[in-house]
């Protein structure tokens, strides 16, 4: 097969299975094989080729969330051009770093370089990405949690590591100047990998288990005016819905900004939520959007049975100018508060780690196309940081899960005046490595990345050895 022909069959390849192994609805198991074509390709045909072949295959690739970044509304479109077009050209990166690696004999080095250098950079675009990261090679694995267990101690960054490593390992294994000792111990720190996470276990859950509920309506309306008719009508329809949850619930989560409330119209939700609290027994947890002049913010408020309300301010307000961003955690008897773009950002999820956090509950407001991923980024945060979730969106995904990962309930918007979805949720122990040590592996994919970088460059490559040697 000549070079060109097999160039356009390894772009191909890797392109449709990108496309089935990422993005918005992805087969997980895909995502494990999708670089490798390109990764085969790359020692075999010019750093040119390599580069053009691998962003096109990726870019390609996504192409099933183009439509959803272009008519986002929490996505920029600059900004939505920059996540696609800047992860093609990361992927395309990495793939020339392990193709200068490979032709200058440093096999090992490229199957780690390759993947820290893309999980570093992504680390890095975590930090400045206004909107956060969500959607990359560790989402797509949100519902294997054997896959997961080790973001408790590396953070999700180890399973992005792992997922583009595997495929490495084995491209470097087989690459044509890749030999002996080498060779074997590519294909054993692969073996190594997938063995240590089917015998990885986690003690099982003993914590206190609570009853939690998460309601969403059907048709979405964003930020209801308490004052108006028709938001007294939505708080009525809620408190009607709560009022004929299962028994034994102990918490229900509706979404974000279900409602609008200033310093007068407040009292009205606070006494809806609280008479139905103390009739059933359980804390209502609302998303609320409160335009008092004097400051706006969105907020998780929660309303017990009895004593005060408790009010989380939302962190992370993306492209709301207008709204004031919290700077502090909240707990209702030892139960915290998010809500929703808040997890797309390492905090407040580490600091309700830190703390010890067994469970938080998450109002959230999706775009429908995007409510399995976000739902997962979600329980990917509670996984490294050691709680479990209770996720309610509107037009989305709500979801229960435990601290281990586990989808215990969940539904889909739309079709129904409400989606609920309740279980038993076991707390967490919060406290993991990873949130004591924060991102310790991405900061040594830096290290990796680098010292892949500084080799290729110094290393001459074998073929032109071999050239001088025979001149000698």
């Amino acid at each position: 097969m000549s070079k060109p022909v097999r160039a356009v069959v390894a772009t191909v390849t890797s392109a449709v299975v990108f496309f089935f192994g990422t993005g918005l609805d992805p087969v997980p198991e895909l995502a494990w094989v999708a670089p490798l074509p390109i990764l085969l390709l790359a020692p075999r045909v010019s750093g040119a080729s390599a580069f053009a072949c691998a962003f096109v295959a990726y870019l390609a690739g996504s192409c099933g969330s183009w439509s959803y970044f272009w008519h986002s509304l929490a996505v920029p479109r600059p900004a939505a051009i920059a996540i696609l077009g800047g992860s093609a050209l990361l992927f395309a990166l990495s793939a020339v770093l392990f193709r200068l690696l490979v032709r200058r004999g440093h096999g090992l080095l490229a199957a780690f370089a390759a993947p820290a250098l893309w999980t570093f950079v992504l680390y890095v675009v975590s930090l400045v990405n206004s909107t956060g990261l969500m959607g990359t090679l560790m989402t797509t694995q949100a519902d294997r949690p054997a896959v997961l267990r080790p973001a408790a101690v590396t953070g999700g960054w180890g399973v992005e590591f792992l997922v583009l490593f595997v495929p490495a390992a084995v491209a470097a294994a087989l690459a044509p100047r890749v030999h002996g000792v080498a060779r074997v111990t590519g294909l054993a720190a692969v073996a190594g990998a997938l063995g240590a996470l089917v015998f990885w276990s986690t003690p099982p859950l003993t914590g206190p288990s609570t009853r939690v509920a998460v309601v969403a309506p059907g048709e979405s309306r964003w930020a209801a005016d308490v004052a108006t008719p028709g938001g007294q009508a939505l708080l009525e329809s809620y408190v009607d819905q709560i009022g004929r949850l299962p028994d034994g619930v102990r918490a229900v989560v509706l979404p974000e900004a279900a409602f609008a409330v200033d310093e007068s119209s407040r009292p009205r939700l606070v006494e809806a939520f609280t008479r139905v609290a103390r009739a059933r027994n359980l804390d209502v947890v609302t998303g609320v959007l409160d335009t008092t002049p004097a400051g706006r913010f969105n907020a998780a408020l929660a309303v017990p049975p009895s004593g005060a309300p408790v009010e989380y301010h939302k962190w992370h307000v993306g492209a709301a100018k207008n709204t004031a961003a919290g700077t502090g955690v909240a707990h209702l008897a030892g139960i915290g508060l998010m809500v929703c773009m808040d997890v797309n950002f390492a905090d407040p999820s580490g600091e309700y780690g830190k703390a010890g956090t067994g469970l938080v509950l998450i109002p959230a407001s999706d775009e429908d196309a995007d409510g399995w991923e976000h739902s997962r980024t979600a329980l990917i945060h509670g996984v490294e940081n050691g709680f479990s979730v209770a996720w309610s969106a509107a037009r989305g995904t709500p979801m229960l899960a435990d601290a281990h990962g586990h989808v215990l309930a969940e539904t889909r918007t739309g079709g129904h005046p409400f989606s609920v979805a309740v279980a038993d949720v076991p707390a967490g122990t919060g406290k993991t490595p990873y949130a004591r040590f924060g991102d310790w592996f991405a900061w040594l994919c830096g290290l990796i990345a680098a010292a892949g970088v500084v080799v290729g460059a110094r290393t001459p490559s074998l073929s032109r050895v071999t050239t001088d040697a025979s001149q000698v």
